[in-house]
C-alpha cells in the first residue's frame, strides 16, 4: 500500500529526505507508525537521488514556500 504524500508532514518530509539507505527509511517509516516495504523503500530513495536540493531551496521545501505560479496545493499532490 502506498504513502499518501498529502497526509505528511513537512518535518516527516524533510527527515525521509535526510535518510541515506532505504533501511533508514523503512526505521524512520515505521517510527512515525507507517508500514512501508523494502521495494518502496527503494523506490523512494531513487526519487530522492534525483531530487537534490541546494540549501535555499530546501529551506523553502521545509518552510512551505512555494513560488510557482501553479496554486501549491496542485503541485505537490
Amino acid at each position: 500500500m502506498g504513502i499518501n504524500k498529502n497526509e505528511l508532514t513537512k518535518e516527516q518530509i524533510a527527515k525521509a529526505m535526510s535518510c541515506e539507505t532505504a533501511e533508514e527509511l523503512m526505521e524512520l517509516a515505521k517510527a512515525e507508525g507507517i508500514e512501508l516495504t523494502k521495494e518502496e523503500a527503494d523506490a523512494y530513495m531513487a526519487e530522492f537521488d534525483d531530487m537534490e536540493l541546494d540549501s535555499e531551496s530546501l529551506k523553502n521545501v521545509a518552510g512551505g514556500y512555494c513560488h510557482r505560479t501553479t496554486p501549491c496545493s496542485q503541485v505537490f499532490q
